[in-house]
C-alpha cells in the first residue's frame, strides 16, 4: 500500500490530481511538486537542485508525468538512491513500463487498480461566465468537510481529465490553496468562489 510519507512510486492515471491529494496528506510538512506531460532532464536538474536544499524537517518532491525521458530518469539514479538528509520522494506515471528497471529497483512501487469514483459536475469551466459561477456555489455552499474535499477533488478532475483544460500555474495554487482552506474549516461558498475565480472568461482575458 502507498504511503505518501515513505515514499516511492505509484503507478496511477490521475498523477496531477493525486499529486494535489498527496501534498495536502502530507500537511503540514513541506511538498515541491514537479507535474508534467513530459518529464525531461530540464526538469530533472530542477528536482536535483531542490533536493539539494537543506532542510530541517522532511521535505517531499512529488514527480508526476505521463513519460520520463531517459535521460532525465538516469540523472536521477544517484540522488533517488542516495536522497540527501530529509528528503523524500513520490514517483508518478499511469504505466509502470514509463521507469527504468534502475530507476523501480530504487524505490518502492504501488499501482492504483481501483479508480476513484467522480463526481459529475454541471460546470463548464472553459466558458464559465460570473452567473455559472454564483449558481454553482449556491448548489454547493452547504457541505461537509469530507463533502468539500470530493467537490474539490472532483473539479480538478473535471478540469484536467473531462474538460482537459491545460491548467495555468494560477489555477493550480488556486486548488491546492482550496484544500489547504478546506482543512482549515474556511466557509466552501469562500473557497468555490476563490478557486473558480481563476476560470472566469473575463479573467482568461486578461493573461
Amino acid at each position: 500500500m502507498f504511503t505518501p510519507k515513505q515514499g516511492g512510486i505509484l503507478i496511477t492515471e490521475h498523477f496531477e490530481e493525486r499529486s494535489l491529494e498527496i501534498a495536502q496528506e502530507l500537511l503540514p510538512l513541506r511538498s515541491v511538486r514537479f507535474v508534467c506531460e513530459d518529464f525531461k532532464i530540464e526538469d530533472a536538474k530542477e528536482v536535483i537542485a531542490e533536493a539539494y536544499k537543506s532542510e530541517e524537517k522532511t521535505k517531499t518532491l512529488i514527480l508526476g508525468a505521463k513519460s520520463f525521458t531517459i535521460p532525465a530518469q538516469n540523472a536521477l539514479l544517484k540522488i533517488l538512491e542516495e536522497p540527501p538528509r530529509n528528503i523524500i520522494f513520490v514517483l508518478m506515471a499511469p504505466t509502470k513500463s514509463t521507469f527504468l528497471p534502475t530507476v523501480r529497483s530504487r524505490l518502492s512501487l504501488s499501482v492504483e487498480s481501483t479508480p476513484k469514483k467522480r463526481l459529475s459536475l454541471n460546470i463548464h469551466l472553459s466558458s464559465l461566465e460570473l452567473n455559472d459561477l454564483f449558481a454553482f456555489v449556491k448548489e454547493h455552499d452547504r457541505l461537509k468537510k469530507h463533502e468539500a474535499k470530493e467537490l474539490i477533488e472532483g473539479l480538478m478532475y473535471h478540469a484536467s481529465c473531462v474538460e482537459k483544460l491545460p491548467l495555468t500555474a494560477q489555477q493550480l495554487v488556486g486548488f491546492e490553496k482550496a484544500f489547504r482552506l478546506i482543512e482549515l474549516n474556511a466557509r466552501m461558498q469562500s473557497v468555490l468562489v476563490m478557486l473558480l475565480m481563476n476560470f472566469l472568461k473575463e479573467v482568461k482575458r486578461d493573461h
